[in-house]
């Protein structure tokens, strides 16, 4: 593990040591996959909830938030409250910039 990226280690770890009737609790884990690996992620733990595993996630990837049936807590000044997934200000954000990449780089870049 120590020879290799952070995200390899993290992957691998997942992968291998996470089993069945576990309760996971990751900080964003986004930060060291790909987006490839983090849909490979979400297939992990696809498997592992059909093996009575349960996780908690803080996130801010879109890919990850977009887990079937996944409960979405928001934390904001107004308290913690569940919100639908397209409703997410990171799914927004993301849409939007792949949607529209030139007009938003454009504002950007100005």
């Amino acid at each position: 593990m120590h020879e290799q990226s952070h995200g390899e280690a993290f992957f691998a770890t997942f992968m291998n040591k996470f089993k069945g009737n576990g309760l996971y609790i990751l900080d964003e884990p986004e930060a060291a996959l790909s987006p490839t690996r983090q849909m490979a992620m979400i297939s992990r733990m696809h498997d592992l909830s059909n093996q009575q595993s349960q996780f908690i996630i803080a996130t801010h990837s879109p890919i990850i938030m977009g887990y079937p049936g996944a409960m979405i807590l928001q934390i904001s000044n107004n308290g913690i409250e569940v919100i639908e997934y397209e409703k997410t200000q990171n799914y927004i954000v993301m849409k939007e910039f792949i949607n529209n990449r030139k007009k938003m780089l454009d504002v950007l870049l100005e």
